[in-house]
């Protein structure tokens, strides 16, 4: 084995862990964000030293045959209770400080037994792979084999069963998490019942040493990856859909924009586009690109002909949001004409003073100028434009 897949799983994990970085710097007090980014880091920090190549270079460095052994074991007794520790806060409760606090001081037991367990015993031949299954019936080297499967298995066991009870009464992202996750820890067990049976067989006479050697790092692998897998999900889903919904109404603009375009290219108008931006980034940009376009035909803005189309689309539809949007599609559509044309007219009632009833023209918000958008891209009909000749501008379809 080359540790390969050892340092390729590292390398994932890891990366995750340097994304969530800069949020535990922001946050550093949150104790749940330390849980998850301790189970990324120690996660990647087991298959580290789980490699057989670097298994060779501790041994050699330090100069203790199988020194990388201990360290091994107790990096994956430290991820096993940073698993813990993590559903200890994810479910929350009055107590969680004390539960929290209680499965971290069983697993320090544990590591001080794998320490000194190890150094009660006796390995002097170099086993990169096959260390369970070799020293299986080596006193106190075999002990601390079992102590640290025991406790990874214990661990796997209890975050499997409570992971896949506490999703039955979730739902959402939140259920396909704990989901994730309860399969995950249950790979995660196959990893320790693997290597247990290897070594129990061992006891007995047999040889079974594949199960420890090929079984188990496969199971540690998918139970690793899927746990992660299951741990983010829930943090990732919300900001997925704020991508989603961004993406939806930067598209849905895109009429609105293509109608000002003329505008916005004649005056330079529109900011330089960002590239390889987010969804949201992109969003921000285009609206700014058809509010530097709407403030700049500010005076060719017709009131008169905002509230004849608005009380047109109010009678046919019924709907004052929408009759909103078809008014200012009219207008819009007009100014862009009247812009073209030459320099603007002294707009009607420029003074600030309408007449009574009348209603002034306001700059739209976000969700007007969606279904601003969708009028001009023929969604709903612009009856006032029309009577007024104010359909929409060549080149906005």
């Amino acid at each position: 084995m080359n540790g390969l897949v050892n340092y390729v799983s590292c390398g994932m994990l890891w990366l995750v862990l340097a994304a969530k970085a800069p949020d535990l710097i922001r946050h550093r007090r949150d104790p749940y964000l330390r849980s998850i980014c301790a189970v990324l880091g120690l996660a990647g920090l087991c298959f580290f030293l789980g490699a057989p190549p670097t298994v060779g270079a501790v041994n050699r460095l330090g100069g203790v045959p199988n020194l990388a052994a201990p360290l091994t074991y107790a990096s994956i007794t430290a991820y096993s209770a940073a698993s813990q520790v993590l559903i200890v806060h994810w479910r929350g409760g009055p107590a969680v400080h004390r539960v929290a606090r209680r499965w971290i001081a069983v697993y320090i037991c544990v590591v001080v037994g794998i320490a000194a367990t190890f150094a009660l015993g006796e390995a002097p031949v170099e086993r990169r792979t096959d260390l369970d299954t070799y020293y299986a019936t080596t006193p106190f080297i075999s002990q601390m084999i079992v102590l640290y499967l025991v406790g990874h298995l214990a661990a796997a066991g209890v975050t499997a069963v409570s992971s896949l009870r506490w999703a039955r009464q979730v739902r959402g992202p939140l259920r396909v998490g704990l989901t994730v996750l309860g399969i995950g820890t249950l790979f995660s067990a196959g990893y320790s019942v693997s290597k247990l049976v290897a070594v129990i067989a061992r006891w007995t006479g047999r040889d079974w040493s594949v199960l420890a050697t090929g079984v188990s790092p496969g199971a540690a692998g998918l139970g690793a990856l899927a746990t992660v897998a299951g741990v983010l999900i829930p943090l990732l889903e919300p900001r997925l859909t704020e991508w989603r919904r961004a993406r939806r109404t930067y598209l849905r603009l895109a009429p609105l924009e293509h109608a000002l375009d003329d505008v916005l290219t004649r005056r330079r108008l529109r900011l330089p586009a960002p590239r390889f931006a987010s969804p949201a980034t992109r969003l921000m940009w285009r609206q700014t690109s058809i509010h530097n376009a709407l403030s700049h035909l500010d005076t060719h803005l017709d009131p008169g002909l905002y509230e004849r189309s608005r009380r047109a689309a109010l009678r046919e539809t019924g709907d004052p949001e929408q009759a909103e949007a078809v008014a200012w599609a009219a207008i819009i559509a007009a100014a862009t004409r009247r812009e073209a044309d030459g320099p603007a007219a002294p707009r009607p009632y420029a003074t600030g003073h309408e007449p009574a009833g009348r209603t002034p023209v306001r700059v739209p918000g976000p969700a007007t100028l969606v279904r601003v958008a969708d009028a001009l891209a023929g969604a709903v009909p612009l009856p006032a434009a029309r009577e007024r000749g104010a359909a929409t501008p060549t080149g906005s379809r």
